[in-house]
């Protein structure tokens, strides 16, 4: 009866070595690194930035978790928490890419308006310039307004290119800027309009 219980105690001890001794999960570790990966090969980091970096927060923190656990006492060593981490880094990962195609589509489309948007405004722009005041100062400030005006045109020229390749981002913050600029060289115009009285 002795000798089965010692055999027990020896069981028990065992057991709970290998329990206390926990490895790294390793797996999941890879397994998070690789949906990351692959939401940022679909520019998940661009387009849906928010869920992309919480992600990547959860990684980071499950790195630094597993590194923590290291540090510790063998039997005292559980990766619950990086486990955990980890499986929601590979969850938010996972939403990130889903999400891009919608959010490449909406910026698409909101790019589109925007190069109608600049269009618009150039062509208002230009027939203003023609009434603007030219007097002394005057030929100076319409000349440099109109040197903005090219500007624009040139740049919004080489707009349906970056579109065509995908970088939906890149156009329209290049519109947004664009259609900024025109606007203010029209509010300058009338602006010096109203000085005059036309």
């Amino acid at each position: 009866m002795q000798k089965s219980f010692l055999m027990l105690a020896v069981v028990v001890a065992m057991s709970a070595l290998f329990i206390g001794c926990a490895k790294p999960p390793q797996a999941e570790l890879d397994a998070a690194q690789a949906a990351l990966d692959a939401a940022k090969a679909v520019e998940a980091d661009r387009y849906v930035a928010g869920v992309f970096n919480a992600a990547q927060d959860s990684l980071n923190a499950a790195k630094a978790e597993i590194e923590a656990q290291k540090g510790k006492f063998a039997l005292t060593r559980s990766y619950k928490k990086a486990a955990s981490l980890l499986a929601a880094a590979s969850q938010l990962a996972a939403e990130a890419k889903d999400k891009v195609a919608a959010k490449k589509e909406e910026v698409k489309a909101e790019a589109e308006k925007l190069l109608t948007d600049v269009q618009t405004a150039l062509a208002d722009a230009k027939k203003l310039i023609k009434r603007a005041p030219r007097g002394k100062e005057g030929r100076a400030a319409v000349e440099a307004m109109q040197a903005d005006l090219k500007t624009v045109e040139a740049s919004i020229a080489q707009v349906p290119a970056v579109i065509e390749k995908g970088d939906f981002l890149t156009a329209r913050d290049t519109l947004n800027a664009n259609l900024k600029k025109v606007q203010s060289v029209i509010d300058d115009i009338k602006q010096a309009m109203a000085k005059t009285g036309r």
